[in-house]
């Protein structure tokens, strides 16, 4: 298990909101914590503790030159996801990103757009590519769900789904869009789904509030799934010590390593 941290920005500052409140025209964004400190600032903290594999989100438009000067701090440190397109996915890469995040690209108007995903894997590379599976369940099923997660796509995340997905990206991000921001646990069938069906890294968001809870996941995930943190991070206004879920990540995979 590796921390994974993130770098969330909307309006080109750090913050940290409750990311389905983020896509309707009738309804105010949740903000959790808008930070003083800009994005280079936590890319530089991520770099000082050899925190690899974060992620840098761009959550609507104006955030690109925010993005940008974390990817400057940190080069190859860091993904960046939000808005990506085949148009653009190069210049990030180009710019320090060590992959690129997708979902609404290659999830457009409600399905797997594969010629799409084709496409941008041919472009960059498969090594530079992670596909966000971000999901919510309806009848006892997930899917993912697109558009600053307004919109269920028909798209079902199950075994079958996620073996045929990861042909074409090097790693997953999926977050537990029912729980993601709320810092109230995390979804603990989608931790176990995600460690049975998954065989390439994947970093699952959503939840975690506490080292318990830290400990609870790892054991639930059989140490394969990664693990990223937001709003109940001391560094974001929360309450659990970041440096504490370094030592814990850190101390844990080392642990995994020498099974």
């Amino acid at each position: 298990m590796e921390f994974r941290p993130c770098i969330d920005l909307h309006e080109g500052k750090v913050k940290q909101i409750v990311g389905s409140t983020l896509g309707y025209t009738n309804q105010t964004v949740v903000e959790n914590f808008i930070s003083s400190y800009d994005s280079s600032y936590y890319a530089q903290m991520f770099a000082q503790d050899h925190l690899t594999g974060g992620h840098v989100i761009m959550l609507g438009q104006g955030n690109e030159d925010a993005a940008l000067a974390a990817l400057a701090a940190f080069p190859q440190g860091l993904q960046v996801g939000g808005g990506i397109t085949a148009a653009n996915a190069q210049k990030y890469i180009d710019a320090g990103a060590s992959h690129v995040i997708v979902t609404s690209y290659i999830f457009h108007d409600g399905r797997l757009d594969l010629e799409r995903l084709q496409h941008l894997n041919k472009l960059i590379g498969k090594e530079h590519l992670v596909i966000d599976l971000s999901c919510k369940m309806r009848d006892g099923k997930w899917y993912v769900v697109t558009d600053k997660w307004t919109r269920f796509s028909h798209f079902e995340v199950n075994a079958e789904t996620i073996q045929a997905i990861e042909n074409y990206c090097d790693e997953l991000l999926i977050h537990a869009v029912d729980v993601e921001g709320k810092k109230g646990g995390m979804q603990e069938r989608l931790v176990r789904d995600l460690a049975a069906w998954t065989s390439i890294p994947t970093t699952y968001a959503g939840g975690i509030r506490s080292i318990k809870d830290l400990e609870k996941f790892n054991q639930l995930a059989n140490g394969k799934l990664h693990i990223t943190i937001g709003s109940a991070l001391s560094l974001f206004g929360g309450e659990l010590p970041y440096t504490d879920v370094v030592k814990y990540c850190k101390r844990a995979g080392s642990c995994e390593s020498h099974l």
